[in-house]
């Protein structure tokens, strides 16, 4: 079997069944637990809204969090210069 055709056991067309199906189980449970984690934060958003905060600045805030300092800043510079431009809101 120095063809190589030992990784190819369950073999189809050149495909290896197990290997593949390795991945798409793998995927899948992926999936499964990416579902629960955004069902999860769902939640936290609901009860943050129950709680009189308002979901969307949240959500702005976690996205600017996640942003470098450097990066941040950059974009609040541009954001005030295009506001100027505009004559201020």
């Amino acid at each position: 079997m120095a063809d190589g055709s030992a990784n190819m056991s369950s073999s189809t067309g050149g495909v290896a069944a197990e290997r593949l199906r390795s991945f798409l189980e793998r995927v899948e449970r992926l999936e499964e637990e990416k579902a629960t984690i955004m069902n999860d934060i769902k939640e936290v958003y609901a009860e943050a809204k129950g709680e009189g905060y308002d979901t969307k600045i949240l959500r702005q805030i976690i996205r600017l969090r996640k942003m470098d300092r450097a990066d941040r800043q950059e974009q609040e510079a541009l954001l005030d210069l295009y506001l100027s431009a505009l004559g201020g809101l």
